[in-house]
């Protein structure tokens, strides 16, 4: 009988800086989805790997003297690292620079020029460097692009286009159908409503006078790919690389997993291209929200992200895997954390499932055990768990696994084998946490081996709820050893790290660096110790306090500061924190020697100084002892 294929890919990243959460956070997902159908014993290839090619990088590369080649292998030798060190199974890792796919890339281009689906002309938009597309104006906040805060050129320059437009109603038809799903239905409802109103031809190449760092189209060699071809390709040349067989074995993609900001381009462009090629289309398109810290979106460009080798050196391979598909609901947004993180290991995976492994397994070993039917399996929702994962719903699987080892513990409470040793249900224990262990192997599987190995129970999905013989149990070494939850430490650490990789930069990007910052969050991203004084620090009196239209979290305060400085207009991100009548005539302390920041067509003038805890639920601002005159320093 033939085995089920399953094919999966990640986007490939984008190397113009380091791997971030949200790059680690989206190969994790595929990881989970990849193990978990190879043990249902289907056939699986998982791809991911890197977009090196394009603007972006030929600037970085030039700013750091390096040619773009020397560049971007220093960074995958980075992205390699992370997913090797957060157990990433992936069956190959392509990069764009690679002979083949380069190659690839233009034998699709030649096919698509003699189908006169490619032709020479000019193309003149708005031009976002930072999210290498054209945008539209109703894309702009304030002149600029709303996901990078910089003003994009208007550029008409000659390039060759990608007749877009004339598969406008076969696109429509497909995702309306389901032909070509797109999940969660909110996304697709969003791209119906994108294509209903008008799909535009979009320019594949760039002069290669002013891009030189792409692959050369194959039909004039003035010209280099732009990135649609070149980047969206991959999910083709990365399987056939491979071999012709596997290509043959596993195209189309069986689901292919991606942020929303990238979803426009891969529900239009990336099908009308394997369309226009003659390639049967992907499956299923899974779209994931964004990572939010303290409610801004992480991203490179904006400069807030977190390193997950960092968190993977530091807390370890499962936890970050764990923290990260359990704390993020699948297709939505969420807010992430360091603290936030400890707090889950501490509370879920040392307190429930080390604490119930080492109880049960020094049981186990002091009284022995006796074989019996395991009633406790009844409370597993088996079939609920598999539903969920072909569904994509992994944190709700995640939450159903850890919801038994819930009642596993209560179990434990309940029969008190420690008082009536009752060797059956230690039984029935043991041979509940083999099954959590074989269930949690797709999302933990660093942690999965080790109880299969103590138990001495293979990992394999028809053991679940196979009847096993344990011989000679032992009591386990601790899984998860407890970590002191320190906010402070970590919002320490956190500034110390962020403060080593703006002072290589400061001197250039003095500017762009403050004008990243968001009322009072991110103050600490350009003060260290050392530092501090240079912030020029004054005490004012909050006189009046308004709600910024349109705006959930701004409140926009008149601050008088003395008669040296007089009054500013500060915007601070303080309004799910206070009242507006708690803050009239409230002292507080004020950094006054901020360039001024544009925000919501207003300019802040200034920055208000507040403790925040660790996952920014609380916020309180700083203030005085005693009243004290406005403008008065503090030293």
């Amino acid at each position: 009988m033939k085995r089920k294929k399953f094919y999966i890919t990640t986007p490939i990243y984008y190397t113009n800086a380091s791997i971030h959460l949200g790059g680690a956070y989206t190969t994790i997902v595929a990881d989970v989805l990849a193990r978990w159908h190879r043990f249902q014993g289907e056939d699986v290839f998982f791809l991911t790997g890197t977009d090196e090619h394009g603007q972006k990088v030929q600037e970085i590369a030039e700013q750091n003297k390096q040619n773009p080649k020397e560049f971007v292998d220093k960074i995958v030798v980075e992205f390699k690292e992370a997913f090797k060190l957060l157990n990433i199974s992936n069956d190959n890792f392509i990069r764009t620079t690679d002979p083949f796919h380069e190659q690839e890339v233009k034998d699709l281009l030649n096919t698509l020029y003699k189908k006169k689906l490619i032709y020479k002309g000019f193309y003149e938009s708005y031009y976002c460097v930072g999210c290498e597309q054209y945008i539209t104006q109703a894309d702009l906040v304030d002149g600029k692009c709303l996901l990078h805060n910089r003003t994009p050129e208007l550029k008409k320059e000659e390039a060759y286009l990608f007749k877009l437009s004339s598969f406008q109603k076969k696109l429509h038809s497909l995702i309306k159908t389901g032909k070509y799903k797109i999940l969660p239905e909110i996304r697709k409802k969003e791209i119906l409503n994108f294509i209903e109103c008008g799909l535009q031809d979009v320019s594949i190449s760039r002069l290669k006078e002013k891009i030189s760092w792409g692959i050369e189209l194959p039909f004039d060699k003035k010209h280099t790919a732009w990135v649609w071809p070149d980047a969206f390709w991959n999910y083709v040349s990365g399987l056939r690389q491979t071999g012709k067989d596997n290509f043959k074995k596993f195209w189309p993609a069986d689901v292919q997993l991606m942020a929303k900001d990238i979803l426009r381009v891969h529900a239009t462009i990336w099908p009308a291209l394997l369309l226009g090629a003659g390639y049967k289309l992907p499956k299923n398109l899974f779209v994931h929200g964004y990572f939010t810290i303290g409610g801004q979106k992480m991203s490179k460009s904006l400069g807030n992200v977190i390193s997950p080798i960092y968190l993977t050196k530091t807390y370890g391979a499962d936890s970050v895997r764990y923290y990260l598909m359990r704390n993020l609901p699948f297709g939505s947004d969420g807010d992430v954390s360091e603290h936030g993180l400890v707090e889950r290991y501490n509370s879920e995976l040392a307190d429930k499932l080390g604490n119930l492994v080492s109880r049960v397994s020094t049981l186990a070993e002091k009284y022995g055990l006796e074989k019996t039917k395991n009633k406790l399996l009844k409370e597993l929702k088996l079939k609920q768990i598999e539903k969920e994962m072909q569904n994509f719903e992994v944190d709700k699987a995640l939450n159903d696994i850890f919801a038994f080892i819930d009642i596993c513990n209560e179990y434990v409470q309940n029969k008190k084998p420690w008082e009536t040793h009752d060797k059956k249900v230690l039984y029935e224990l043991v041979d509940s946490i083999k099954a959590t262990a074989i269930l949690l192997w797709p999302f933990i599987p660093g942690t999965s081996e080790k109880i299969a190995k103590h138990f001495g129970f293979e990992i394999k999905y028809e053991n679940i709820e196979k009847s096993l013989d344990y011989k000679n149990i032992k009591k386990a070494e601790i899984l998860f050893k407890k970590i002191e939850d320190k906010p402070l430490e970590h919002a320490i650490k956190t500034v110390e790290r962020k403060i080593n990789k703006i002072e290589n930069t400061i001197k250039k990007e003095t500017k762009e660096i403050v004008h990243k910052i968001e009322g009072v969050i991110g103050m600490t991203e350009i003060i260290n110790y050392e530092q501090f004084s240079k912030v020029d620090l004054r005490v004012g009196t909050i006189k009046k306090v308004e709600d910024v239209e349109g705006a959930d979290k701004l409140l926009k305060l008149e601050v008088d500061l003395g008669k040296e400085i007089g009054k500013r207009i500060i915007l601070a991100g303080i309004k799910k924190y206070y009242k507006k009548d708690e803050l009239k005539d409230r002292q507080i302390i004020v950094v006054v020697n901020l360039e001024p920041r544009k925000m919501r067509g207003m300019e802040s003038q200034g920055m208000l100084l507040a403790a925040v805890n660790g996952d920014e639920s609380k916020v309180i601002l700083l203030s005085p002892e005693k009243k004290i005159e406005n403008g008065a320093k503090v030293r």
